[in-house]
């Protein structure tokens, strides 16, 4: 005998739909691409650190909601996900837990593509510059005190016994490799802003044309800042055995151990950075001054840069994309 649905059927398409989506398979995500903030919208108004690969990837996307993480995620067809972490070791690596923990995206095989602006010592890097971090260090991980109560091996620094495994990492070298081999000779946006700001400086690196490189990352929530604090940031890089001190930032450090706890890896991490200010002064200001610059004094080059790097980061995602076959089970040899 036929019995009766116990459904009404008003609910049933309801009922159907919510079946369906359960039973969605989660995104395949070959690319994550990590910014810290955005000014104002995702596209139309003045770009932050996302709006540049959101034009570009996620622009004909719908916002994906993640419990614990401060913005939406975005996904385009071809793998590529991407979303605004927050500012900081805290906001950034726990949106990047949430997103990596959540179902709906499969993360087993993704390259993080981790960008943002940063600070430079202008002995090294200069307004405009993009790099592909070789090491991310945190900056924070021991101990300090006044210089007038004494020194450490001439600083006022000293790690803290228990971070060894957490306080650098050096990311993976045949992947940041890959990248100065696909976007080194990327020709870098420009600005007369920015060019001028730098004749304030004496030191060649800093006077030159924009470029993209590779060095340390500094990871701190601290916005140290002066020729004395730059020289203690290189020492703290020596002492961990990385390369020289290149980027001043916030965040990377941070997300990199939540990946390696969550993914037990973090071969597949690009740290990728561009350089919209100094991290000290001209010889002729002191650091307060250079903190509170005069209407007119400041860097320049800011959309410049934001741009430069979503160009560099997208010609490497747009890379990885092309040759998943080669690239979705580990980073390929470099021939």
């Amino acid at each position: 005998m036929f019995k009766k649905s116990v459904y009404p059927l008003f609910f049933l398409p309801l009922f159907i739909s919510g079946q369906a989506l359960a039973n969605e398979a989660p995104i395949k995500v070959k690319v994550f691409v990590g910014s810290m903030f955005e000014i104002g919208q995702n596209t139309g108004d003045k770009a932050g650190e996302f709006q540049y690969w959101y034009e570009k990837y996620f622009k004909n996307s719908q916002p994906i909601t993640v419990k614990g993480a401060a913005s939406p995620v975005f996904c385009n067809d071809d793998g590529v996900c991407g979303s605004v972490l927050g500012m900081g070791k805290v906001a950034s690596s726990a949106s990047v837990q949430a997103i990596l923990l959540n179902p709906k995206f499969d993360m087993s095989q993704t390259y993080f593509m981790i960008n943002g602006v940063a600070g430079t010592p202008p002995s090294r890097g200069t307004i405009g510059d993009v790099s592909w971090g070789s090491w991310a260090i945190d900056y924070d991980l021991g101990h300090r005190w006044a210089p007038e109560e004494g020194l450490h091996n001439g600083q006022t620094f000293m790690p803290r016994k228990g971070y060894e495994n957490i306080r650098s990492y050096q990311l993976n070298s045949t992947l940041v490799s890959w990248a100065m081999n696909i976007t080194g000779q990327t020709k870098l946006l420009d600005s007369e802003g920015a060019q001028k700001y730098r004749e304030r400086y004496p030191d060649d690196n800093a006077r030159r044309a924009p470029k993209v490189l590779t060095g340390t990352h500094m990871t701190g929530d601290t916005f140290f800042h002066g020729p004395g604090m730059s020289k203690e940031t290189q020492y703290i890089a020596k002492l961990y055995g990385a390369d020289d001190y290149l980027v001043t930032e916030m965040e990377i450090a941070a997300i990199t151990q939540v990946i390696a706890r969550t993914q037990g890896t973090t071969q597949r991490v690009f740290s990728l950075r561009g350089s919209v200010n100094f991290d000290q002064g001209n010889p002729n200001e002191t650091t307060l001054e250079h903190l509170d610059p005069a209407p007119g004094q400041t860097a320049g080059g800011f959309k410049e840069t934001v741009e430069n790097i979503a160009t560099v980061g997208g010609k490497m995602t747009d890379y990885i994309v092309a040759h998943w076959d080669t690239w979705q089970n580990g980073v390929p040899p470099l021939k």
